[in-house]
């Protein structure tokens, strides 16, 4: 028998310490507010996944008209109570065109979280690779990554994207807005992973490693980078709220995400025109929005605590 699987032989014998992984997922599910917070963003995923199915359900596509469900003599307001909620509508609809709002925010939750993740496995990468080699070679291979650090966080991001965002026009915008986003985040986690890297480099292990005759490649594969995984997953967590932020801001703005295709930053700035006449226009956008925001940010507030308790903490 495997002594994975042995069975203790007492009440005294000694128990073998669990998984790294299987002690996290111990510590997320026995808080209240990060297990609320790890259902709400495994739901919103799971809806960004299904969504085409979602909309099928619905019986409506995200991009069709219906004039039955808005009113011409009242500028196009939908018709009945709270934004023409019915069973044909579960969510209403948007005034004027009479487009389902469940079809619509299913699939704007398609794409403001895949340009999230997206932006997130560019910036996690880039930033990983450039924080261990500038910590782990240092010299001048730490000089040119560092001062390209500070050269990208000097660049007034967010301006920057509304220019090349607004001069880009006949291109893919998820797949623009997704590399743009990701060039300007990577700075951040790589300074991370640059400090972990400089404090692990002459570490016991690692300087035995290289007397062993290991390579650099195999030593920053093998020994520096499992030791930064934790910090590296907590800040990963924690860059995804930011990135649905700044997808919603700039569609917000007119500059990312453009019509038929449906983005809660782009809808709510829609719905500002109607937030009188139809709050549930402005509302429901705005509340996928908002718990998206929280769940990621509370799931990465507990990963961090967990994963790397130092980790910005004097």
């Amino acid at each position: 028998m495997s002594i994975l699987n042995a069975p203790a032989t007492g009440p005294g014998s000694p128990s073998l310490p669990d998984a790294p992984w299987r002690t996290t997922w111990r510590r997320l599910w026995g808080d209240r507010g990060s297990r609320t917070a790890l259902i709400a963003a495994a739901l919103l995923i799971l809806i960004a996944l299904t969504a085409p199915l979602l909309s099928l359900l619905g019986g409506w596509s995200p991009t069709a008209f219906d004039a039955d469900a808005i009113d011409p003599y009242l500028g196009g307001l939908p018709h009945g109570t709270l934004g023409g909620i019915s069973a044909e509508h579960w969510l209403g609809v948007e005034p004027v065109t009479g487009r389902d709002l469940f079809a619509r925010v299913v699939h704007g939750a398609q794409v403001s979280l895949l340009i999230a993740f997206a932006a997130t496995a560019i910036v996690v990468a880039t930033g990983t690779a450039a924080g261990i080699a500038a910590g782990y070679f240092g010299g001048r291979v730490d000089t040119v990554l560092s001062r390209l650090m500070d050269l990208t966080m000097s660049f007034p991001s967010l301006i920057f994207m509304i220019a090349m965002m607004s001069v880009a026009q006949d291109v893919n915008r998820v797949v623009l807005m997704t590399v743009v986003i990701g060039v300007f985040g990577w700075p951040g986690i790589a300074r991370v992973v640059r400090a972990e890297a400089l404090s692990l480099r002459h570490r016991e292990f690692v300087e035995a490693a290289r007397a062993c005759g290991s390579g650099p490649w195999r030593i920053l594969t093998r020994q520096v980078l499992p030791n930064i995984s934790g910090p590296v997953i907590a800040y990963t967590t924690l860059l995804i709220p930011g990135m649905i932020s700044t997808e919603a801001a700039l569609s917000f703005l007119g500059v990312g995400v453009r019509p038929p295709t449906p983005s809660w930053g782009q809808m709510i700035a829609e719905a500002v025109a109607y937030y009188e006449t139809d709050p549930m226009y402005f509302i429901v956008p705005s509340v996928f929005l908002f718990v998206a925001v929280l769940a990621f940010t509370v799931l990465g507030d507990a990963l961090r605590d967990i994963l790397d308790p130092q980790g910005g903490r004097p």
